[in-house]
């Protein structure tokens, strides 16, 4: 559920800015906001954990509430480190499109809205299926973070094996762990299937 929840979130959130990066006129603007962009994917997982973990702690003490680790903090921490793979995945499709299609939808009587959706968004398909399976795929697999951030009361899949590993081995966690090995690999041949694709359909254009 955490998985699914992040990188959907992750990918609407993630297109919508790098929409918005690509519309951005200003280099220094554009480069300062990309340099943001890409801390999450330069800072060492253990930085970004115990970071994120005492910003919740913090914002928790000044409004009060106790016991703020949890799903939520989960949710906002997978967001917040998913969010650079759909962008860097859906800025390239941005770059290669034709920008004048766009304002000729225009011309001929779509609405902004109207020519996004039947305009950029199939050209950027691609890249935005891209971005979300990597971020699922980075969601379901994240132990780090996760462990700082998720609090007593909920457990992702990684953490319930590594407490497993506490104990005497159960044949559970050879199961879990051989079911995280397959969905990740078909998750990642489908990212090379889709991209191969893409590719394919810009050489026959």
């Amino acid at each position: 559920m955490l998985a699914i929840s992040s990188s959907a979130v992750a990918t609407i959130l993630g297109t919508a800015a790098a929409v918005g990066i690509d519309k951005i006129r200003n280099k220094h603007l554009k480069s300062s906001l990309m340099s943001v962009t890409n801390i999450p994917m330069m800072n060492p997982e253990i930085v970004t954990g115990v970071s994120m973990m005492l910003l919740f702690v913090f914002a928790g003490r000044i409004f009060g509430m106790v016991g703020v680790l949890g799903f939520w903090t989960l949710l906002i921490a997978h967001i917040t480190f998913n969010l650079p793979y759909v962008i860097l995945s859906v800025l390239p499709k941005l770059r290669q499109m034709d920008k004048h299609l766009f304002e000729a939808a225009l011309d001929l009587g779509c609405t902004p809205a109207q020519s996004f959706m039947k305009v950029i968004l199939p050209m950027i398909k691609p890249g935005i299926i891209t971005g979300l399976i990597m971020s699922f795929t980075l969601s379901l697999d994240d132990f780090i973070i996760s462990y700082f951030v998720s609090g007593p009361k909920w457990q992702t899949l990684p953490i319930r094996i590594f407490s497993m590993t506490k104990k005497r081995v159960k044949p559970d966690m050879y199961a879990l762990s051989t079911i995280i090995f397959i969905v990740i690999l078909l998750l990642l041949i489908l990212i090379n299937v889709s991209q191969a694709r893409g590719e394919k359909k810009k050489n026959e254009n």
